[in-house]
């Protein structure tokens, strides 16, 4: 399920919700396709109209699902056996 969706105009005007980003949008946002893909942002590579509105939107996102991510914990190193002998 997709958190972010963006806003395209219509032709008369009026806003309606996207399929998803143009690259160019993710681009001037800083992320590529396979980023996007990871945070759960749709991409339409069939678009190539870029709004500000979203490259905003994209940025973000991106800072709220950075800001929620928690640090992972670095494994704790297993003890060496010793031989016995």
């Amino acid at each position: 399920m997709h958190h972010i969706k963006p806003k395209i105009l219509k032709p008369d005007g009026k806003q309606r919700s996207g399929r998803g980003f143009s690259l160019e949008e993710l681009k001037k946002a800083g992320l590529n396709p396979a980023e996007a893909k990871r945070l759960e942002i749709p991409v339409d590579r069939r678009r190539k109209t870029v709004h500000d509105q979203n490259v905003e939107a994209i940025k973000a996102y991106v800072e709220k699902k950075k800001a929620e991510a928690k640090p992972k914990p670095k494994p704790k190193p297993q003890p060496k056996k010793k031989p016995k002998s």
